[in-house]
Protein backbone atom coordinates (compact mmCIF):
# COMPACT_ATOMS: atom_id res chain seq x y z
CA UNK A 1 0.00 0.00 0.00
CA UNK A 2 0.94 3.53 -0.83
CA UNK A 3 2.71 5.13 2.38
CA UNK A 4 4.12 8.84 3.67
CA UNK A 5 7.77 8.48 3.46
CA UNK A 6 9.49 7.68 6.66
CA UNK A 7 12.63 9.08 8.09
CA UNK A 8 15.38 7.92 10.74
CA UNK A 9 15.72 9.62 13.72
CA UNK A 10 19.31 8.12 13.97
CA UNK A 11 21.55 10.08 11.81
CA UNK A 12 24.28 8.54 12.69
CA UNK A 13 24.51 5.71 10.41
CA UNK A 14 27.53 6.35 8.80
CA UNK A 15 29.25 5.32 5.40
CA UNK A 16 31.48 3.65 6.91
CA UNK A 17 29.22 1.03 8.15
CA UNK A 18 26.97 1.37 4.63
CA UNK A 19 30.36 -0.05 3.48
CA UNK A 20 30.50 -2.81 5.62
CA UNK A 21 27.23 -3.73 5.24
CA UNK A 22 28.02 -3.59 0.92
CA UNK A 23 31.19 -5.61 1.58
CA UNK A 24 29.61 -7.84 3.20
CA UNK A 25 27.10 -8.68 0.18
CA UNK A 26 29.48 -8.81 -2.12
CA UNK A 27 31.56 -11.38 0.32
CA UNK A 28 28.21 -13.58 0.48
CA UNK A 29 27.35 -13.58 -2.80
CA UNK A 30 30.76 -14.71 -4.40
CA UNK A 31 31.20 -17.44 -1.84
CA UNK A 32 30.16 -20.85 -2.98
CA UNK A 33 29.07 -22.43 0.22
CA UNK A 34 26.31 -20.68 0.43
CA UNK A 35 24.59 -22.46 2.86
CA UNK A 36 27.53 -22.66 5.86
CA UNK A 37 27.25 -19.98 8.18
CA UNK A 38 30.92 -18.50 8.83
CA UNK A 39 31.79 -16.32 10.96
CA UNK A 40 34.00 -13.59 9.70
CA UNK A 41 35.54 -12.78 12.84
CA UNK A 42 38.06 -15.92 12.33
CA UNK A 43 39.30 -14.19 8.85
CA UNK A 44 41.03 -10.83 8.62
CA UNK A 45 38.67 -8.50 6.56
CA UNK A 46 40.21 -7.34 3.61
CA UNK A 47 42.02 -3.89 2.80
CA UNK A 48 39.01 -1.53 1.55
CA UNK A 49 40.89 -1.54 -1.69
CA UNK A 50 40.37 -4.81 -2.14
CA UNK A 51 36.53 -4.61 -1.04
CA UNK A 52 36.03 -2.35 -4.10
CA UNK A 53 37.61 -4.63 -6.32
CA UNK A 54 35.82 -7.27 -5.40
CA UNK A 55 32.42 -4.95 -6.72
CA UNK A 56 32.88 -6.01 -10.18
CA UNK A 57 31.61 -9.86 -8.97
CA UNK A 58 28.14 -8.75 -8.16
CA UNK A 59 27.36 -8.57 -11.89
CA UNK A 60 28.46 -12.53 -12.30
CA UNK A 61 27.07 -13.21 -9.47
CA UNK A 62 23.63 -12.01 -9.82
CA UNK A 63 23.25 -13.13 -13.16
CA UNK A 64 25.40 -11.06 -15.27
CA UNK A 65 22.83 -7.82 -14.35
CA UNK A 66 23.99 -4.33 -15.50
CA UNK A 67 22.11 -2.95 -12.35
CA UNK A 68 22.63 -4.33 -8.56
CA UNK A 69 19.74 -3.00 -6.46
CA UNK A 70 20.27 -2.19 -2.59
CA UNK A 71 16.72 -1.18 -0.06
CA UNK A 72 17.80 0.22 2.39
CA UNK A 73 15.50 0.18 5.25
CA UNK A 74 14.95 2.45 8.63
CA UNK A 75 18.54 4.37 7.57
CA UNK A 76 19.19 8.02 7.15
CA UNK A 77 17.41 9.20 3.78
CA UNK A 78 19.93 12.13 3.70
CA UNK A 79 22.75 9.44 3.15
CA UNK A 80 22.98 8.63 -1.10
CA UNK A 81 25.22 6.49 -2.03
CA UNK A 82 26.56 4.74 -5.08
CA UNK A 83 29.29 2.90 -6.47
CA UNK A 84 30.55 2.35 -10.07
CA UNK A 85 30.87 -0.79 -12.04
CA UNK A 86 32.95 -1.40 -14.87
CA UNK A 87 29.74 -1.70 -17.60
CA UNK A 88 27.43 -2.04 -14.20
CA UNK A 89 25.89 0.59 -11.33
CA UNK A 90 25.25 0.28 -8.02
CA UNK A 91 22.41 2.23 -7.21
CA UNK A 92 20.87 2.65 -3.56
CA UNK A 93 17.08 3.15 -2.64
CA UNK A 94 15.60 4.51 0.82
CA UNK A 95 12.54 1.99 1.73
CA UNK A 96 9.69 4.49 2.39
CA UNK A 97 7.26 3.48 4.62
CA UNK A 98 4.86 5.45 7.67
CA UNK A 99 6.44 3.97 10.98
CA UNK A 100 3.93 2.39 13.51
CA UNK A 101 2.15 4.54 15.89
CA UNK A 102 4.28 4.82 19.23
CA UNK A 103 0.88 4.57 20.66
CA UNK A 104 0.40 0.78 19.63
CA UNK A 105 1.78 -1.32 22.48
CA UNK A 106 2.61 -5.45 21.85
CA UNK A 107 -0.43 -6.13 24.05
CA UNK A 108 -2.58 -4.44 20.82
CA UNK A 109 -1.29 -7.20 18.89
CA UNK A 110 -1.07 -9.92 21.12
CA UNK A 111 -4.22 -9.83 22.93
CA UNK A 112 -5.85 -11.98 25.76
CA UNK A 113 -9.01 -12.82 24.50
CA UNK A 114 -10.36 -12.50 20.76
CA UNK A 115 -13.91 -12.99 19.03
CA UNK A 116 -13.09 -15.52 16.55
CA UNK A 117 -15.92 -14.58 14.75
CA UNK A 118 -14.82 -10.63 14.52
CA UNK A 119 -11.29 -10.53 14.33
CA UNK A 120 -9.24 -7.31 13.66
CA UNK A 121 -5.86 -6.37 14.20
CA UNK A 122 -4.16 -2.99 14.21
CA UNK A 123 -2.60 -1.96 11.17
CA UNK A 124 1.28 -2.07 10.81
CA UNK A 125 1.75 0.13 7.55
CA UNK A 126 4.33 -1.51 4.86
CA UNK A 127 5.78 0.57 1.87
CA UNK A 128 4.34 0.59 -1.80
CA UNK A 129 5.89 -2.69 -2.62
CA UNK A 130 5.32 -2.23 -6.25
CA UNK A 131 7.63 0.15 -6.06
CA UNK A 132 10.46 -2.21 -4.81
CA UNK A 133 10.21 -5.13 -7.40
CA UNK A 134 13.69 -5.15 -8.47
CA UNK A 135 16.04 -4.70 -5.73
CA UNK A 136 18.76 -7.58 -5.10
CA UNK A 137 19.75 -6.29 -1.61
CA UNK A 138 17.71 -5.41 1.50
CA UNK A 139 20.21 -3.80 4.00
CA UNK A 140 18.22 -2.85 7.46
CA UNK A 141 19.28 -1.30 10.55
CA UNK A 142 17.76 -2.56 13.53
CA UNK A 143 16.25 -1.26 16.84
CA UNK A 144 18.18 -3.06 19.31
CA UNK A 145 17.83 -0.30 21.72
CA UNK A 146 16.60 -1.60 25.18
CA UNK A 147 17.44 -4.96 24.17
CA UNK A 148 19.26 -6.84 27.04
CA UNK A 149 18.74 -10.54 25.70
CA UNK A 150 17.52 -11.76 28.65
CA UNK A 151 13.67 -11.69 27.75
CA UNK A 152 12.17 -11.37 24.33
CA UNK A 153 12.18 -8.78 21.92
CA UNK A 154 8.41 -6.94 22.30
CA UNK A 155 9.11 -3.77 20.73
CA UNK A 156 6.37 -2.91 17.62
CA UNK A 157 9.00 -1.16 15.42
CA UNK A 158 11.32 -3.97 15.56
CA UNK A 159 8.14 -6.06 14.44
CA UNK A 160 7.46 -3.35 11.53
CA UNK A 161 11.42 -3.38 10.50
CA UNK A 162 11.34 -7.02 9.91
CA UNK A 163 8.41 -7.36 7.63
CA UNK A 164 9.16 -4.29 5.80
CA UNK A 165 12.16 -6.45 5.08
CA UNK A 166 10.54 -9.65 4.70
CA UNK A 167 7.97 -8.49 2.44
CA UNK A 168 10.25 -6.68 0.12
CA UNK A 169 12.31 -9.49 -0.35
CA UNK A 170 9.15 -11.93 -1.34
CA UNK A 171 7.65 -8.88 -3.92
CA UNK A 172 11.43 -8.68 -5.33
CA UNK A 173 12.44 -12.51 -5.42
CA UNK A 174 9.34 -14.22 -6.24
CA UNK A 175 8.54 -13.39 -10.08
CA UNK A 176 5.97 -16.62 -10.27
CA UNK A 177 5.43 -19.63 -7.87
CA UNK A 178 7.76 -21.60 -9.90
CA UNK A 179 10.33 -18.77 -10.29
CA UNK A 180 12.21 -17.77 -7.77
CA UNK A 181 15.39 -15.45 -8.16
CA UNK A 182 18.03 -14.89 -5.58
CA UNK A 183 17.38 -11.59 -2.79
CA UNK A 184 19.14 -10.96 0.24
CA UNK A 185 19.32 -9.41 3.41
CA UNK A 186 21.76 -7.78 5.52
CA UNK A 187 20.40 -6.91 9.35
CA UNK A 188 22.79 -4.05 11.13
CA UNK A 189 22.04 -4.33 15.38
CA UNK A 190 23.62 -6.22 17.60
CA UNK A 191 20.43 -8.09 18.67
CA UNK A 192 19.59 -9.69 15.15
CA UNK A 193 16.30 -9.74 13.54
CA UNK A 194 13.49 -11.89 14.51
CA UNK A 195 14.08 -15.53 14.18
CA UNK A 196 10.70 -16.25 13.92
CA UNK A 197 10.69 -14.20 10.50
CA UNK A 198 14.36 -15.04 9.02
CA UNK A 199 15.47 -18.54 9.88
CA UNK A 200 18.94 -19.45 11.07
CA UNK A 201 19.15 -21.81 8.22
CA UNK A 202 18.99 -19.12 6.14
CA UNK A 203 22.16 -17.08 8.04
CA UNK A 204 24.64 -17.06 5.51
CA UNK A 205 27.54 -14.85 7.25
CA UNK A 206 27.63 -12.75 10.16
CA UNK A 207 30.34 -10.29 10.80
CA UNK A 208 30.55 -8.30 14.48
CA UNK A 209 26.74 -7.00 14.14
CA UNK A 210 25.78 -7.69 10.59
CA UNK A 211 23.81 -10.85 8.90
CA UNK A 212 23.31 -11.75 5.70
CA UNK A 213 21.01 -13.96 4.78
CA UNK A 214 19.68 -15.70 2.06
CA UNK A 215 15.80 -16.55 2.50
CA UNK A 216 13.95 -19.65 1.15
CA UNK A 217 10.88 -17.92 -0.04
CA UNK A 218 8.29 -20.27 0.20
CA UNK A 219 8.58 -20.12 3.92
CA UNK A 220 9.06 -15.93 4.13
CA UNK A 221 6.14 -16.03 1.87
CA UNK A 222 3.74 -18.18 4.12
CA UNK A 223 4.79 -16.28 6.75
CA UNK A 224 3.98 -13.03 5.33
CA UNK A 225 0.73 -14.30 5.10
CA UNK A 226 0.03 -14.76 8.87
CA UNK A 227 -1.69 -11.69 10.71
CA UNK A 228 0.55 -9.49 12.23
CA UNK A 229 0.15 -10.59 15.43
CA UNK A 230 -2.73 -13.24 17.65
CA UNK A 231 -5.23 -10.27 17.47
CA UNK A 232 -6.61 -12.76 14.24
CA UNK A 233 -6.45 -16.17 14.08
CA UNK A 234 -3.70 -17.56 11.62
CA UNK A 235 -5.35 -19.00 8.23
CA UNK A 236 -3.84 -21.51 6.43
CA UNK A 237 -3.44 -19.56 3.16
CA UNK A 238 -4.02 -16.45 1.50
CA UNK A 239 -6.98 -15.31 0.32
CA UNK A 240 -8.54 -15.69 -3.10
CA UNK A 241 -6.94 -13.89 -6.17
CA UNK A 242 -4.39 -11.98 -3.51
CA UNK A 243 -1.80 -14.98 -3.21
CA UNK A 244 1.16 -15.93 -5.11
CA UNK A 245 1.07 -19.43 -3.38
CA UNK A 246 -1.39 -21.38 -1.61
CA UNK A 247 -0.74 -24.88 0.62
CA UNK A 248 -3.71 -26.37 2.58
CA UNK A 249 -2.64 -29.91 4.08
CA UNK A 250 -5.81 -31.76 4.17
CA UNK A 251 -4.84 -34.43 1.74
CA UNK A 252 -2.64 -32.30 -0.23
CA UNK A 253 -5.46 -32.13 -3.01
CA UNK A 254 -5.18 -28.34 -3.12
CA UNK A 255 -1.10 -28.93 -3.81
CA UNK A 256 -2.34 -30.98 -6.74
CA UNK A 257 -4.29 -28.35 -8.04
CA UNK A 258 -1.89 -25.48 -7.54
CA UNK A 259 0.63 -27.73 -9.45
CA UNK A 260 3.08 -28.18 -6.54
CA UNK A 261 2.68 -31.92 -6.12
CA UNK A 262 6.51 -31.96 -5.92
CA UNK A 263 6.42 -30.50 -2.81
CA UNK A 264 5.40 -32.92 -0.37
CA UNK A 265 6.13 -32.34 3.27
CA UNK A 266 7.01 -34.72 6.15
CA UNK A 267 4.76 -34.48 9.24
CA UNK A 268 4.41 -36.15 12.59
CA UNK A 269 2.87 -35.57 16.05
CA UNK A 270 5.18 -35.96 19.00
CA UNK A 271 5.22 -35.74 22.85
CA UNK A 272 7.77 -36.33 24.90
CA UNK A 273 8.02 -38.01 28.32
CA UNK A 274 10.86 -37.44 31.24
CA UNK A 275 11.35 -37.99 34.75
CA UNK A 276 9.17 -40.18 35.90
CA UNK A 277 6.32 -42.43 34.57
CA UNK A 278 3.42 -40.37 35.76
CA UNK A 279 1.98 -39.80 31.95
CA UNK A 280 2.71 -42.74 30.32
CA UNK A 281 -1.19 -43.68 30.58
CA UNK A 282 -2.14 -40.10 29.40
CA UNK A 283 0.78 -41.11 26.28
CA UNK A 284 -0.95 -44.16 25.82
CA UNK A 285 -4.62 -42.50 25.51
CA UNK A 286 -3.33 -39.50 23.39
CA UNK A 287 -2.17 -41.89 21.01
CA UNK A 288 -5.36 -43.98 20.44
CA UNK A 289 -7.04 -40.29 20.49
CA UNK A 290 -5.31 -39.55 17.62
CA UNK A 291 -5.59 -43.29 15.44
CA UNK A 292 -9.35 -42.77 16.06
CA UNK A 293 -9.57 -39.69 14.09
CA UNK A 294 -7.86 -41.31 11.04
CA UNK A 295 -4.88 -39.17 11.00
CA UNK A 296 -2.45 -40.30 8.41
CA UNK A 297 0.72 -38.93 10.35
CA UNK A 298 3.22 -40.28 12.06
CA UNK A 299 3.22 -40.42 16.14
CA UNK A 300 6.85 -40.24 17.96
CA UNK A 301 7.29 -40.41 21.42
CA UNK A 302 10.51 -38.92 22.76
CA UNK A 303 11.67 -40.23 26.01
CA UNK A 304 14.25 -40.53 28.72
CA UNK A 305 15.52 -43.43 30.79
CA UNK A 306 13.29 -43.11 33.28
CA UNK A 307 10.48 -45.21 31.20
CA UNK A 308 10.89 -48.41 31.53
CA UNK A 309 10.92 -51.32 28.80
CA UNK A 310 7.80 -52.79 30.26
CA UNK A 311 6.04 -49.12 29.66
CA UNK A 312 7.84 -49.02 26.15
CA UNK A 313 5.75 -52.17 25.30
CA UNK A 314 2.37 -50.47 25.79
CA UNK A 315 3.58 -46.86 24.19
CA UNK A 316 4.61 -48.80 21.07
CA UNK A 317 1.20 -51.10 21.14
CA UNK A 318 -0.60 -47.12 21.48
CA UNK A 319 0.97 -46.64 17.79
CA UNK A 320 4.19 -44.76 19.29
CA UNK A 321 7.29 -44.71 17.41
CA UNK A 322 9.61 -44.20 20.57
CA UNK A 323 13.07 -42.75 20.18
CA UNK A 324 15.52 -42.73 23.84
CA UNK A 325 16.38 -38.91 24.37
CA UNK A 326 19.03 -36.98 27.31
CA UNK A 327 16.95 -34.98 29.19
CA UNK A 328 17.22 -31.15 29.10
CA UNK A 329 17.88 -29.34 32.61
CA UNK A 330 15.91 -26.77 33.13
CA UNK A 331 18.27 -23.56 34.52
CA UNK A 332 15.66 -22.51 36.69
CA UNK A 333 14.63 -25.82 38.85
CA UNK A 334 16.28 -27.11 42.04
CA UNK A 335 18.52 -30.55 42.27
CA UNK A 336 16.15 -33.17 42.10
CA UNK A 337 12.45 -31.09 41.76
CA UNK A 338 9.91 -32.58 40.17
CA UNK A 339 10.37 -30.12 36.97
CA UNK A 340 14.65 -30.34 37.09
CA UNK A 341 14.42 -31.62 33.50
CA UNK A 342 11.40 -30.04 31.75
CA UNK A 343 13.26 -28.45 29.12
CA UNK A 344 13.23 -32.20 27.65
CA UNK A 345 10.87 -30.97 25.16
CA UNK A 346 13.24 -28.96 23.29
CA UNK A 347 14.70 -32.27 21.73
CA UNK A 348 11.84 -32.13 19.47
CA UNK A 349 13.47 -29.42 16.91
CA UNK A 350 15.80 -32.59 16.52
CA UNK A 351 13.32 -34.48 14.74
CA UNK A 352 14.85 -33.25 11.31
CA UNK A 353 13.50 -36.29 9.43
CA UNK A 354 10.17 -33.77 9.27
CA UNK A 355 10.03 -30.57 7.97
CA UNK A 356 7.07 -30.39 10.27
CA UNK A 357 5.74 -31.58 14.01
CA UNK A 358 2.74 -30.83 15.62
CA UNK A 359 4.33 -30.85 19.42
CA UNK A 360 0.84 -32.26 21.62
CA UNK A 361 1.69 -32.77 25.45
CA UNK A 362 0.71 -36.09 27.21
CA UNK A 363 -2.11 -34.77 29.35
CA UNK A 364 -4.24 -33.99 25.96
CA UNK A 365 -6.71 -35.75 24.11
CA UNK A 366 -7.71 -35.21 20.16
CA UNK A 367 -11.68 -35.88 19.04
CA UNK A 368 -11.31 -34.52 16.08
CA UNK A 369 -9.15 -34.84 13.29
CA UNK A 370 -6.37 -32.34 12.91
CA UNK A 371 -3.82 -32.92 10.68
CA UNK A 372 -4.90 -29.87 8.79
CA UNK A 373 -2.28 -28.12 11.40
CA UNK A 374 0.69 -28.88 9.37
CA UNK A 375 -0.12 -26.45 6.71
CA UNK A 376 0.55 -23.23 9.61
CA UNK A 377 4.05 -22.00 10.11
CA UNK A 378 6.40 -21.88 13.07
CA UNK A 379 5.29 -21.21 15.93
CA UNK A 380 1.01 -21.46 15.70
CA UNK A 381 -0.41 -22.31 19.01
CA UNK A 382 -3.09 -21.23 21.04
CA UNK A 383 -3.14 -18.54 23.43
CA UNK A 384 -2.74 -18.84 27.09
CA UNK A 385 -2.93 -15.78 28.96
CA UNK A 386 -1.90 -12.34 28.27
CA UNK A 387 0.39 -12.10 25.25
CA UNK A 388 1.25 -15.94 26.00
CA UNK A 389 0.95 -18.97 24.40
CA UNK A 390 0.34 -22.66 25.65
CA UNK A 391 3.06 -24.96 24.27
CA UNK A 392 0.59 -27.83 24.57
CA UNK A 393 -0.48 -27.69 21.30
CA UNK A 394 1.85 -26.09 19.16
CA UNK A 395 3.33 -26.66 15.57
CA UNK A 396 7.01 -26.49 15.23
CA UNK A 397 9.70 -26.60 12.55
CA UNK A 398 12.74 -29.15 13.55
CA UNK A 399 15.95 -27.79 12.50
CA UNK A 400 19.36 -28.82 14.32
CA UNK A 401 20.35 -24.77 14.04
CA UNK A 402 17.79 -24.09 16.09
CA UNK A 403 18.40 -26.20 18.34
CA UNK A 404 21.87 -25.56 18.89
CA UNK A 405 20.12 -21.59 19.27
CA UNK A 406 17.73 -23.07 21.51
CA UNK A 407 20.29 -24.71 23.71
CA UNK A 408 22.40 -21.47 24.11
CA UNK A 409 19.47 -19.09 24.79
CA UNK A 410 18.59 -21.64 27.56
CA UNK A 411 21.76 -19.95 29.42
CA UNK A 412 20.70 -16.67 28.25
CA UNK A 413 17.30 -15.86 28.78
CA UNK A 414 15.00 -15.86 31.91
CA UNK A 415 12.16 -17.09 32.42
CA UNK A 416 8.71 -15.24 33.27
CA UNK A 417 8.08 -17.54 35.83
CA UNK A 418 10.01 -19.99 35.60
CA UNK A 419 8.54 -22.34 34.15
CA UNK A 420 9.80 -23.84 30.59
CA UNK A 421 6.55 -22.42 29.07
CA UNK A 422 7.53 -18.82 30.31
CA UNK A 423 10.96 -19.60 28.88
CA UNK A 424 9.67 -20.29 25.73
CA UNK A 425 7.67 -17.61 25.21
CA UNK A 426 10.28 -15.23 25.60
CA UNK A 427 12.48 -16.87 22.87
CA UNK A 428 9.24 -16.87 20.30
CA UNK A 429 7.69 -13.79 20.69
CA UNK A 430 5.68 -13.77 17.78
CA UNK A 431 3.63 -16.61 17.56
CA UNK A 432 0.56 -17.50 15.33
CA UNK A 433 -2.79 -18.10 17.08
CA UNK A 434 -5.10 -20.84 16.89
CA UNK A 435 -8.33 -21.16 17.50
CA UNK A 436 -8.72 -22.55 21.27
CA UNK A 437 -10.48 -25.50 19.97
CA UNK A 438 -7.17 -27.26 19.36
CA UNK A 439 -6.03 -26.53 22.32
CA UNK A 440 -9.24 -26.12 24.92
CA UNK A 441 -7.55 -25.51 28.38
CA UNK A 442 -9.39 -27.45 31.21
CA UNK A 443 -10.26 -24.50 33.46
CA UNK A 444 -13.52 -23.26 34.29
CA UNK A 445 -12.98 -20.96 37.02
CA UNK A 446 -15.48 -18.20 37.25
CA UNK A 447 -19.06 -17.42 34.67
CA UNK A 448 -16.67 -17.23 31.55
CA UNK A 449 -15.44 -20.94 32.80
CA UNK A 450 -19.10 -21.87 33.30
CA UNK A 451 -20.15 -21.09 29.97
CA UNK A 452 -17.32 -22.67 28.03
CA UNK A 453 -17.63 -25.99 29.92
CA UNK A 454 -20.76 -26.11 28.15
CA UNK A 455 -18.80 -26.39 24.51
CA UNK A 456 -17.34 -29.27 25.67
CA UNK A 457 -18.63 -31.30 22.98
CA UNK A 458 -18.01 -28.93 20.13
CA UNK A 459 -13.86 -28.94 20.33
CA UNK A 460 -11.35 -31.30 19.22
CA UNK A 461 -8.41 -30.97 21.81
CA UNK A 462 -9.02 -30.55 25.21
CA UNK A 463 -6.03 -29.81 27.54
CA UNK A 464 -6.58 -31.34 30.90
CA UNK A 465 -5.40 -28.88 33.20
CA UNK A 466 -5.34 -29.99 37.14
CA UNK A 467 -5.26 -33.46 38.33
CA UNK A 468 -5.40 -35.88 35.47
CA UNK A 469 -8.27 -37.73 34.82
CA UNK A 470 -6.29 -41.05 35.05
CA UNK A 471 -5.11 -40.18 38.65
CA UNK A 472 -8.72 -39.87 39.88
CA UNK A 473 -11.00 -42.82 40.07
CA UNK A 474 -13.22 -42.75 37.18
CA UNK A 475 -16.38 -41.98 39.04
CA UNK A 476 -15.79 -37.82 39.27
CA UNK A 477 -13.22 -35.57 38.62
CA UNK A 478 -11.16 -35.62 41.69
CA UNK A 479 -10.34 -31.88 41.39
CA UNK A 480 -13.46 -31.05 43.29
CA UNK A 481 -12.11 -32.71 46.21
CA UNK A 482 -9.16 -30.82 46.72
CA UNK A 483 -9.23 -26.79 47.55
CA UNK A 484 -8.14 -24.31 45.26
CA UNK A 485 -7.87 -27.23 42.27
CA UNK A 486 -11.96 -26.75 41.82
CA UNK A 487 -11.62 -24.66 39.21
CA UNK A 488 -10.21 -27.70 37.24
CA UNK A 489 -12.80 -30.17 37.87
CA UNK A 490 -15.24 -30.98 34.86
CA UNK A 491 -17.04 -34.63 35.31
CA UNK A 492 -18.36 -33.84 31.61
CA UNK A 493 -14.31 -33.38 30.90
CA UNK A 494 -13.47 -36.28 32.94
CA UNK A 495 -16.06 -38.35 31.39
CA UNK A 496 -14.94 -37.53 27.63
CA UNK A 497 -11.65 -38.87 28.93
CA UNK A 498 -12.95 -42.35 30.25
CA UNK A 499 -14.73 -42.67 26.71
CA UNK A 500 -11.28 -43.20 25.12
CA UNK A 501 -9.70 -45.45 27.90
CA UNK A 502 -12.99 -47.90 27.34
CA UNK A 503 -12.15 -47.63 23.69
CA UNK A 504 -9.05 -48.95 24.12
CA UNK A 505 -7.91 -52.23 23.65
CA UNK A 506 -7.85 -54.47 26.64
CA UNK A 507 -4.23 -54.80 26.48
CA UNK A 508 -3.35 -50.64 26.82
CA UNK A 509 -5.92 -50.43 29.78
CA UNK A 510 -3.84 -51.74 32.17
CA UNK A 511 -0.85 -49.12 31.69
CA UNK A 512 -3.67 -46.79 33.09
CA UNK A 513 -4.03 -48.65 36.51
CA UNK A 514 -3.61 -47.21 39.68
CA UNK A 515 -1.00 -47.83 42.21
CA UNK A 516 -0.90 -48.06 46.10
CA UNK A 517 0.06 -44.33 46.42
CA UNK A 518 -2.27 -42.91 43.85
CA UNK A 519 -5.07 -44.81 46.01
CA UNK A 520 -4.45 -44.06 49.44
CA UNK A 521 -4.43 -39.69 48.00
CA UNK A 522 -7.32 -39.95 46.46
CA UNK A 523 -9.05 -41.44 49.44
CA UNK A 524 -6.75 -39.07 51.84
CA UNK A 525 -8.45 -35.94 49.33
CA UNK A 526 -12.11 -37.76 49.99
CA UNK A 527 -11.60 -37.56 53.34
CA UNK A 528 -10.50 -33.93 54.11
CA UNK A 529 -13.20 -32.79 51.48
CA UNK A 530 -16.10 -35.02 53.86
CA UNK A 531 -14.59 -33.77 56.75
CA UNK A 532 -15.42 -30.05 55.11
CA UNK A 533 -18.25 -30.94 53.87
CA UNK A 534 -17.23 -29.57 50.31
CA UNK A 535 -20.34 -27.62 48.73
CA UNK A 536 -20.28 -29.66 45.41
CA UNK A 537 -20.75 -32.64 47.74
CA UNK A 538 -18.69 -35.12 45.05
CA UNK A 539 -17.52 -36.71 48.10
CA UNK A 540 -20.85 -38.94 48.85
CA UNK A 541 -20.45 -40.41 45.49
CA UNK A 542 -19.58 -44.42 45.90
CA UNK A 543 -16.61 -45.06 44.36
CA UNK A 544 -16.93 -47.78 41.95
CA UNK A 545 -13.51 -47.70 40.02
CA UNK A 546 -12.30 -51.37 39.65
CA UNK A 547 -8.78 -50.44 39.48
CA UNK A 548 -8.60 -49.82 43.20
CA UNK A 549 -8.99 -53.76 43.87
CA UNK A 550 -5.81 -54.31 41.39
CA UNK A 551 -3.14 -51.67 42.97
CA UNK A 552 0.30 -51.47 41.65
CA UNK A 553 3.30 -51.02 43.55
Amino acid sequence: MASKSFHCNQKSFTLSITLLSLSLIIFVLFSRSNYNIIDAFKHNPPPSNQRFRNLDLLQEEINGKKEIKIGLVNINSNEEIQYQLPGSVVSTVHVRFDRVSKKRKWEDFFPFRIDENQQNCPEIPMPALEKYQDLDVVVAKLPCKGWSGKSGMRDVFMLQVNLVVANILVESGWVTPEVKRAVYAVFVGSCGPMQEIFRCEDLLRKVEDHRVYKPELRRLKQTMLMPPGSCQLAQPYGETGKEAWRYHSADHERLKMLKYSAFQQREAYATVLHTSEDYVCGAVALAQSIIRTNSTRDLILLHDGNITPESLVGLKAAGWDTRLINGIRSPFADKDSFNEWNFSPLRIWMLTGYDKVVFIDADVLVFNNIDWLFVFPQLSAAPNDKTLFNYGVMVIEPSLCMFEDLMVKVLEMDSYNGSYQGWLNEVFTWWHRLTSQVNFLKDFEGEEGLRQEKTLDEISVLHFLGLKPWMCYRDYDCNWDKEGMQRFASDKAHEKWWQVYDEMPETLQPYCGLTEHMNWRLKKWRWIARSLKQPDEHWKIGVTDPRQYNLGA
